[in-house]
């Protein structure tokens, strides 16, 4: 019994045409500056362009300098006359503009959570940091004082991270138990207190409390 064999149209050479006009070298080029996987180009150049997904199509399309309703109908493989129905363009945009903002919204979900793990990882540091910071200040005869002007890159990227002292070291307030991890003694909500070491809020949610001692 012959086995049936599956004709896997091939619109390479189509695409090639597309691309050398455009000056586009390779396959691997368009998939770089397109931002589109080489396993989604594949999809195009088998005909299988309705299951490409929609942000792909619109970046090809940017690319390739086609509109999508072209680039829908000349890789079909049914045929320009009879291509597969695309959907309406303006579904495809709102689909596509709704899949960015679901990558835009996780990016900044990940890059808040790399900043807060990193910003644990340097509690100590940063807390240490703060109480030298202060001393060399009030003491300009400090060997620590010469250091001041080159941590000023980390000043910079912790308030391009949002990242804000709690209360300044020697400052003297009222006592937060929300605010404030009391090293020594006793004392109650409203107490005076002396900050420590400085505690760090990250964008607007608590990083880590300031440490202080009853006055």
């Amino acid at each position: 019994m012959q086995s049936q064999l599956t004709f896997v149209p091939d619109y390479s050479e189509v695409l090639k045409q597309r691309m050398q006009a455009l000056g586009i070298v390779s396959f691997r080029q368009l998939s770089h500056d397109s931002g589109v996987s080489e396993r989604q180009l594949k999809h195009l150049r088998q005909g299988k362009i309705a299951q490409m997904r929609v942000e792909a199509l619109f970046k090809l399309s940017d690319s390739l300098k086609m509109p999508v309703e072209a680039l829908w109908q000349q890789f079909s493989p049914l045929g320009q006359e009879q291509a597969a129905p695309i959907p309406p363009e303006e579904t495809l945009r709102e689909e596509y503009q709704r899949l960015e903002q679901k990558l835009e919204q996780q990016r900044k979900i990940l890059l808040e959570e790399f900043q807060r793990s990193s910003l644990q990882v340097l509690e100590s540091w940063l807390q240490q940091w703060s109480a030298v910071v202060a001393a060399a200040q009030k003491n300009p005869q400090l060997p620590a004082l010469p250091l001041l002007p080159l941590m000023k890159p980390l000043d910079l990227l912790l308030q391009e991270w949002q990242v804000d002292a709690i209360a300044s070291v020697g400052e003297e307030l009222a006592y937060d138990p929300q605010w404030h991890q009391l090293m020594e003694g006793t004392a109650r909500s409203g107490d005076k207190v002396r900050v420590r070491y400085a505690g760090y809020c990250h964008r607007g949610k608590m990083l880590f409390r300031a440490r202080v001692s009853p006055v």
